[in-house]
């Protein structure tokens, strides 16, 4: 544990926790032999982990300042926080990780980075939960869901936090804001979350910046009964980045995802192909970061199953939609490039 659902034919990936043929064997026959007991001269020293999490101890821990109120049922509109940062000076944050406070309500959670110049939920509620309908101005309300905002984290079943090699890290300005969307599922009795986040700083300014950019498709429609549906998309890098990292998400209905690289001569590289499960949703990290050139053609492709062989189709007799819920769909390839430190998202696309 955790599982692994990359197919090893393509990609090498530094969080693999597979075993190779050669330490199955060697545990097999320790088993055999029954389970003798090694020279505890010879055993490594024990893992210093900080209390409560899966990385260094923060540097910082940013929580939702009011929590939520979950129902017992019906479906719950994505909720907002926004946590200001009061950082008086840039910070490099190399390690992330989401707390939620009930992981058993969580779907799963979003911290964008707002920046002091962005304009993104200006007229929005500080501190306190609210939702893109609670919203007085009709415009942010449509925005609500679209931002250009860089990503800090993505937290989904299964998913780890981010530990970004050195020099390497992700920006956040003097005075930003985090801003928390969170997607509450119900299971029949009422709770509360308060989702935290815990940053760990760069020990000094990194030479690249991490960004995180994706692949994704709005209009698809899946036909009820469907088990093998294909949907697709493609596109090209502005500018020079290196890749590290490939985070597909879909619903109950996603099947299988691939990321390619499609060539001039339109050969296809397989980057990576992965078996999905709605419950694990890893992060694939590259165990060689691969420098990609601007205009490299980048495809994404999902699988879904709408048939009443998935166990875990909520409707099979229903066409699907892109929709926020479970029951809908969702087709999104995230990957995380590293770009000079001195470029951030919105210059990244500025095609030379």
């Amino acid at each position: 544990m955790p599982p692994w659902f990359a197919d090893p034919r393509f990609g090498h990936f530094s969080n693999d926790p597979s075993l190779t043929a050669d330490q199955i064997a060697t545990l097999l026959e320790w088993v055999a032999a029954g389970n003798p007991a090694g020279n505890p001269h010879d055993a490594p020293a024990r893992p210093q982990w900080a209390e409560g999490w899966n990385i260094a101890k923060p540097d910082v821990v940013l929580p939702m300042p009011k929590p939520v109120t979950i129902p017992a049922d019906g479906d719950v509109e994505y909720t907002y926080e926004i946590v200001p940062t009061h950082f008086a000076e840039d910070k490099w944050v190399q390690m992330a990780e989401v707390h939620p406070s009930s992981p058993q309500f969580v779907h799963h959670a979003v911290v964008y980075i707002r920046p002091p110049e962005s304009k993104w939920l200006r007229h929005a509620p500080v501190g306190v939960p609210f939702t893109a309908s609670t919203l007085s101005d009709p415009q942010e309300r449509l925005e609500a869901h679209g931002t250009t905002s860089d990503l800090l984290l993505v937290y989904a079943p299964g998913s780890s936090p981010d530990r970004w090699l050195d020099g390497m890290a992700k920006f956040v300005p003097a005075g930003s804001d985090l801003v928390f969307q969170v997607h509450y599922t119900t299971h029949g009795t009422p709770g509360e979350d308060r989702t935290s986040i815990g940053l760990v700083f760069a020990k000094s300014p990194p030479a690249q910046r991490v960004i995180t950019l994706q692949l994704n498709d709005h209009a698809f429609i899946i036909p009820p009964g469907a088990d093998d549906f294909r949907v697709e998309v493609q596109g090209t890098l502005p500018n020079d980045a290196t890749l590290l990292s490939l985070f597909p998400h879909m619903h109950l209905r996603g099947k299988r995802f691939e990321y390619n690289i499609v060539h001039p001569d339109k050969t296809i590289e397989t980057l990576l192909k992965v078996n999905y499960d709605f419950y694990w949703q890893l992060s694939y990290k590259l165990a060689e970061p691969r420098p990609l050139k601007s205009g490299t053609d980048l495809q994404a492709i999902a699988w879904y199953d709408n048939s009443r062989h998935n166990q875990h189709n909520p409707d099979p007799d229903s066409p699907v939609t892109w929709g926020d819920q479970t029951y809908n769909e969702m087709m999104v390839g995230f990957f995380d490039v590293a770009v000079p430190a001195n470029v951030d998202k919105q210059h990244f696309f500025v095609r030379k």
